[in-house]
This record gives C-alpha cells, structure tokens and sequence, in this order.
C-alpha cells in the first residue's frame, strides 16, 4: 500500500481534500444540531474522516 500512494501522489491530494471538506461540513452539520444524539454521531462519523485524512497523509512516509 505504501508504494501506491508514493506512485499516485496527486490522487492522494485529490482524496484527501474531498474527505476533509466532507468532515469539516460533517462536524459543523453535526454541531448546529446541539442537543440530539443524532447530531453527535454526525459530529464523530466527521471526525473519524478526519483521522482517515490524517492516515492518508502519513501512508508514504510508512517504513
């Protein structure tokens, strides 16, 4: 998998960025609904995006 994502570096960028609006629009979503469970698990689902970002972005410098 390492050597995917250092062969394809403009498509991880691209990846990278569509999940990042789509967490930050899923944590802001999640936040105006303050006060239901729903909006919580709204709030966590972007989140984990984010941590999904963050993994893509550390997958070339894997040893």
């Amino acid at each position: 998998m390492k050597a995917f994502w250092k062969n394809h570096p403009a498509l991880r960028m691209v990846l990278m960025l569509v999940l990042f609006v789509l967490s930050i629009a899923l944590v802001t979503a999640g936040w105006k609904m303050t006060g239901q469970l729903a909006g919580l698990g709204i709030m966590l689902l972007g989140v984990a995006l984010l941590l999904a970002v963050l993994a893509l972005y550390n997958a070339p410098y894997q040893d």
